[in-house]
C-alpha cells in the first residue's frame, strides 16, 4: 500500500509539471486557434538558458525564472509581432508549417550554441528527498510541481480576474464582438502569445532540473505536450491539467509496476482509450454536427 501511495503522488508531481509544459500551448490555442509547434523549443530553448546562467552565476534555477520568464515573454511578443501575426488570418496549416520552421530554427540555433550534448541542472537539493512516515518524495520534484501550480494559479487569476483575462477570454469566444466593443483583438493575441511563451520560461527552468536537455530533445515533447491538451481538451486550462495529471499517474503506475519501456506505450494508450469514449477531450466543448456543416 505504501508503494502504491508513493507512485501516485509521485506520478501526480510529475503530472503537475506536465500541465504547466502543455499550459502556454494550450492558452494560445484557445484563444488564437493555432497549434503552436515550437512551444517545446522555447521549453528546451529556457532551459538551456538556465543552465547557462546556473553555471555561471550559480543561482537556484527556481530563482532564475524570475529572469527566464520575462525574457521569454519579450521573445515571444517579438516572435508574435514578427511571425505569427503575419499568417493569423491564414488557414491553421498555415501556423503550423510556421511554428515547425520556427521549431527547426530555434533547434538549430541551440545546436550551434550549446552542441548536440546532453546538459542538466544539478541544484544542491537534487538528490535530496523529503520523507513523511514511509513515503519519499524528491525534493527536485517536489519544488517542480510546486512552483508549476503558483504558476498556473497566477495564470487562471489572470484570465479569470483582471480586465486583460477578461479580454483574452472575449477574443477566444467571440472575436467580432469584442471588437465592437473597443478590445483590440491584435494585441490581445500579442500578449496571449507572448503569455504562452512565458510559461515556457518557468517550464523550460523546471525541465532543466527534471530531465537531461539537450536541442533536439524538443522532438520528445511535441507529442506530450499535444498529447495532454488533446486529452484534456483543445483550448482547456483546467482540461490540459487534469489530463496532464492523469497522464502523469498512468506513466508512474505503469513505470513501477510492469516496466519503464511500457510507460510511455500507456502514456498515449490512455488518450487513445478516453477520445474513444469522448472525443472532445475530457474538458472539450463538443460542437454539434449541424454547427460543423
Amino acid at each position: 500500500m505504501t508503494l502504491l501511495v508513493q507512485t501516485i503522488l509521485l506520478g501526480l508531481l510529475i503530472g503537475g509539471v506536465y500541465a504547466l509544459f502543455a499550459s502556454g500551448l494550450t492558452l494560445v490555442f484557445g484563444v488564437m486557434g493555432i497549434v503552436n509547434v515550437a512551444h517545446p523549443a522555447f521549453l528546451v530553448l529556457a532551459g538551456l538558458f538556465t543552465y547557462e546562467l546556473w553555471s555561471r552565476l550559480g543561482i537556484d534555477p527556481l530563482l532564475l525564472t524570475l529572469i527566464t520568464t520575462p525574457v521569454m515573454f519579450a521573445l515571444g511578443w517579438l516572435v508574435y509581432k514578427g511571425l505569427v501575426a503575419r499568417v493569423r488570418s491564414s488557414s491553421a496549416s498555415m501556423s503550423v508549417v510556421l511554428t515547425f520552421g520556427l521549431a527547426i530554427a530555434l533547434e538549430g540555433a541551440m545546436g550551434m550554441t550549446w552542441k548536440n550534448v546532453f546538459r542538466s541542472v544539478t541544484p544542491v537539493y537534487f538528490n535530496q528527498s523529503f520523507h513523511v512516515g514511509a513515503l519519499v518524495l524528491p525534493k527536485a520534484q517536489v519544488f517542480g510541481c510546486a512552483a508549476s501550480a503558483v504558476v498556473l494559479l497566477l495564470l487562471y487569476l489572470l484570465l479569470k480576474r483582471t480586465w486583460i483575462g477578461r479580454a483574452i477570454r472575449s477574443a477566444s469566444e467571440n472575436p467580432e464582438g469584442a471588437h465592437l466593443v473597443g478590445i483590440d483583438i491584435g494585441t490581445v493575441s500579442a500578449f496571449t502569445f507572448a503569455i504562452g511563451i512565458a510559461t515556457a520560461g518557468v517550464g523550460g527552468s523546471i525541465m532543466s532540473i527534471l530531465y537531461p536537455i539537450f536541442p533536439a530533445s524538443q522532438y520528445v515533447w511535441i507529442s506530450r505536450t499535444l498529447g495532454i491538451i488533446v486529452l484534456g481538451g483543445m483550448g482547456s486550462l483546467p482540461g490540459a491539467v487534469l489530463g496532464a495529471l492523469i497522464l502523469g499517474v498512468a506513466e508512474t503506475l505503469t513505470a513501477t509496476y510492469i516496466s519503464t519501456q511500457w510507460s510511455v506505450v500507456v502514456f498515449y494508450l490512455v488518450i487513445l482509450v478516453v477520445l474513444l469514449v469522448k472525443p472532445e477531450g475530457l474538458m472539450g466543448a463538443r460542437m454539434r454536427r449541424d454547427v460543423v456543416a
